[in-house]
Parts: C-alpha cells; sequence; structure tokens
C-alpha cells in the first residue's frame, strides 16, 4: 500500500484538486491519500480563535464571513452538476455552522482544537465529492475514527494500527482512501491535533501503521534542497538523504518536512519521497535508510532561538552541578538544542520563551544568568561530515566575518551547528552556498 500526502497549496485551488486526482489514479496499488487544509484555512481559524481569546467577536464574525465565501466561490469552480454543489454547500452549511456557534461559547483548549479541526474535514469532503464527480471509486475514512494520543500527548502506534486496518478491512473492494491529515483525537477521547505541520506525522504514522511500501509527501517544491530558496538564489535539490539527516534538516528548519514524519517511517524502514505537485515528473528527494553518498549536503536555519549562559567558577566542577542545570530545564518541559561548557560556564540554546522567566529565577539561585535573544542556529548537515576532510576548514572560511557565539560539533556525525545572531542568517546562509556547495 502506498501513502501519498498533499499540502495545503497542493489542494488549495479547485485545478490543483484536478491535478491531484489525476497523480492518484495512476497508482497500480491500493492508496492512501491524506489531506492538509485548503491552503490559509488553518490560518484563518487560528485567527478565529485569537478573536475569541481577545473577546473581539466582531473581528471572529469577520474572519468566518471572508473564509466561507472563499469556500462557497471554491465549490462552483470544483464541481459541475447541480446536486454535488448542493451536496458540498450542505458540507459548509455544516462546519460554517459550527464556527458561528462558537460566537456563543466561552473560548476553551477543547474548543479551539475543534475549530482547528475544520479545516480538513472540509477538504477532504470536498474532495471527496470531486472524486464521486470523476466517477473514481474511494471511501472516505475519518482521521478522528482511527488516529490517537495516548496520556503522554504522543501518537499511540499501536491503537492506530489497530483501528485503521479494522476500518480498511470493512472497505475490502476499494483500493483509494481519503482521510485527514493533523487532526486526531486525544487520550479522553476528545478532537485534538498534531501541531502545525502535522499532516507530514499523519502521513508517516499511517506508513508506518499498514507497513506501507512508501510515503510520499507532495508540496510545491521538489524536493528538499541544499538550502533555503527564499534567501539564496542558487540552490539544488537532494536526491537521496538518510533517515538521519532527513531528522536533523528537518529540525533544525528545513521547512518543506516536519520534524517529527521520520521517526515513524524509519521505525518501518519506508522511504519517504518529498515530490512537487506542481512538477510531478520531477525526481524530488527519497529518504531512505542509506545516505547514498559521504559529505555535506545540506544547510538549515532556526530562528527564535535564545542563549542561555549559566556561570558559577565555585559550582561548575562540582559533582551534581549539570544535573542541577538540566533538572530545570526538565522540569519546565523546555528542550535544549545546542550545549557548550567551558571551565567556568556552560551555555545551552532553547527555542521557546514559555517559561523562561521562571527557568532564569531558579538558575540564578546556583549561578550568574545571561540571557541573548533572537538568535539563530544554522546546521551544516551530511553523512559522516565529521570525518569528512577538510570541511570545517571550508565552514570557518567561508563565514570568517560572522560573529559566531557557540558551536556544537561531535555529537553527531550528520551535523555541525553554529550559533549567530538572527540578523546574519541571511548572509551566512549564502557565504556557505559558496564555500561549501560552490553556488
Amino acid at each position: 500500500m502506498k501513502i501519498m500526502k498533499f499540502g495545503g497549496t497542493s489542494v488549495g485551488k479547485p485545478e490543483r484538486m484536478h491535478q491531484v486526482s489525476q497523480l492518484i489514479t495512476k497508482n497500480s496499488e491500493p492508496t492512501i491519500v491524506v489531506l492538509s487544509a485548503l491552503s490559509g484555512t488553518t490560518n484563518s481559524l487560528v485567527g478565529i480563535s485569537d478573536a475569541l481569546a481577545k473577546l473581539d467577536k466582531q473581528g471572529a464574525i469577520s474572519i468566518i464571513d471572508t473564509l466561507e465565501k472563499h469556500y462557497r466561490s471554491f465549490i462552483l469552480d470544483l464541481l459541475q452538476s447541480e446536486e454535488l454543489r448542493a451536496k458540498a454547500n450542505a458540507i459548509i452549511d455544516e462546519h460554517f455552522e459550527f464556527l458561528k456557534i462558537t460566537q456563543r461559547i466561552s473560548l476553551s483548549d477543547a474548543l479551539n482544537k475543534d475549530i482547528l479541526a475544520q479545516g480538513e474535514l472540509m477538504s477532504t469532503k470536498l474532495f471527496s465529492l470531486y472524486l464521486e464527480q470523476e466517477k473514481i471509486e474511494h471511501a472516505l475514512i475519518p482521521a478522528l475514527e482511527f488516529m490517537r494520543l495516548d496520556a503522554n500527548e504522543e501518537p499511540d502506534l499501536m491503537v492506530i494500527r489497530e483501528k485503521l486496518n479494522l476500518i480498511l478491512a470493512a472497505h475490502p473492494t476499494k483500493k483509494l482512501f481519503i482521510t485527514q491529515g493533523y487532526i486526531c483525537r486525544n487520550a479522553k477521547g476528545e478532537v485534538d491535533n498534531l501541531k502545525r505541520g502535522g499532516s507530514d506525522y499523519t502521513a508517516s504514522l499511517i506508513a508506518a501503521a499498514v507497513k506501507a511500501s512508501v510515503c510520499e509527501i507532495w508540496t510545491d517544491i521538489d524536493g528538499m534542497h541544499n538550502n533555503d530558496p527564499r534567501v539564496v538564489d542558487k540552490t539544488i535539490a537532494i536526491e537521496q538523504l538518510s533517515f538521519d539527516e532527513a531528522a536533523e534538516l528537518a529540525y533544525f528548519g528545513a521547512k518543506i518536512l516536519h520534524p517529527t514524519c521520520i521517526w515513524p517511517a524509519q521505525q518501518e524502514n519506508i522511504p519517504v519521497k518529498l515530490l512537487n505537485t506542481m512538477e510531478p515528473s520531477a525526481a524530488g528527494t527519497v529518504i531512505k535508510k542509506e545516505a547514498g553518498t559521504v559529505g555535506v549536503k545540506a544547510v538549515a536555519a532556526k530562528d527564535g532561538i535564545i542563549a542561555v549562559k549559566i556561570k558559577s567558577s565555585r559550582m561548575l566542577l562540582a559533582y551534581g552541578f549539570l544535573r542541577k542545570i538540566f533538572e530545570v530545564f526538565e522540569k519546565y518541559k523546555t528542550p535544549i538544542d545546542m550545549i557548550t561548557t567551558s571551565e567556568v560556564a556552560v551555555s545551552v540554546t532553547i527555542d521557546s520563551d514559555l517559561h523562561l522567566a521562571e527557568i532564569v529565577a531558579e538558575l540564578s539561585n546556583i549561578a550568574s544568568v545571561e540571557i541573548d535573544k533572537e538568535q539563530t542556529i544554522v546546521t551544516i548537515v551530511g553523512n559522516e561530515i565529521a570525518q569528512t576532510a577538510s570541511v570545517l576548514k571550508k565552514l570557518f572560511d567561508a563565514i570568517d566575518e560572522v560573529p559566531v557565539t557557540m558551536v556544537s560539533y561531535g555529537g553527531s556525525s550528520h551535523n555541525i551547528s553554529l550559533l549567530l545572531p538572527s540578523t546574519y542568517k541571511t548572509k551566512t546562509l549564502q557565504l556557505i552556498n559558496r564555500g561549501l556547495f560552490n553556488l
């Protein structure tokens, strides 16, 4: 069985849905198609929740009205028969009636998640009607019936596998299935989600659950590129990455792939392909167990980083000092990206300031603490780059004029990470593109 996931831009216009239908019907093997919400929808739904949180009901209504008009217009272009348009309008009536009812209810976390789920529910129902119009045999299987989180808010793969296989077995004659990305239920049975970009995660989890032959992630770019094409003029698509290389790139800022997407596929050794809906003939990028080649392959940048420098000449070498530091971050569930140590200081980076004040207050009991915000981690990724000759020399020669404040090297054989002020990000990516990739 094949898994094919299509992002918001891939289904964001009626003609794009037509392209998707052509792509999925070329398959000879059974296929599960995972769809995101139409492009822009999730941002609008977030806007509705934000307005409700501020008690700005008029602002929420304005967003709802604008979004509803978009969907009414979308239906007219997507569907031809009055019968199917009537079905589509009934779907829109149902979901927008819910959104309007939210204006009379106090916003809660549960209601917020219900609001955010509406995009994927609508996109899959409308796409199912389009397939009906095109007389393409399929089954629409609701993700809320099989995607589950456990008590730790992590996907419960065992439950997902059991429930999904039961649903598939109930459609023995079907070879094409449509479902929603991103949305799920939590351990309490409430509507929940896999966070932003979670449709990739959904696709990978489904692939692992059914032991798929491949998990295809279709977006609007032809695979993972060696650098950020938004700020660097010349970039190239990477033919092959190992799971570990792809995970490093996704975590440290490569936008084409959600960081959590790699793990489920890696557990079952299922290849992940990154492909372009707009250029389906492009080779894209394949992610598998084998790296393919040795050396530097790509660079990624992660913004919004905060550097925390913990300095104590008296305590640093004392037994248990590092443990006390890490316990503070663990207490506030704040992951650390990078860490460096010297004789008198420990420097770490985090990507959230949610509990920064509490963390600083507790650390200040055992050391002096300095904070630097608006930092960026630039990560150079490749297979065995720590053992590849001249990589460090070429890298530091290329960025000689950049004020690097932290370096992480040797912790992973796939990764060299640099911390620098965010104002230098674009320049650094461009310099590395020339110095390491000769582009």
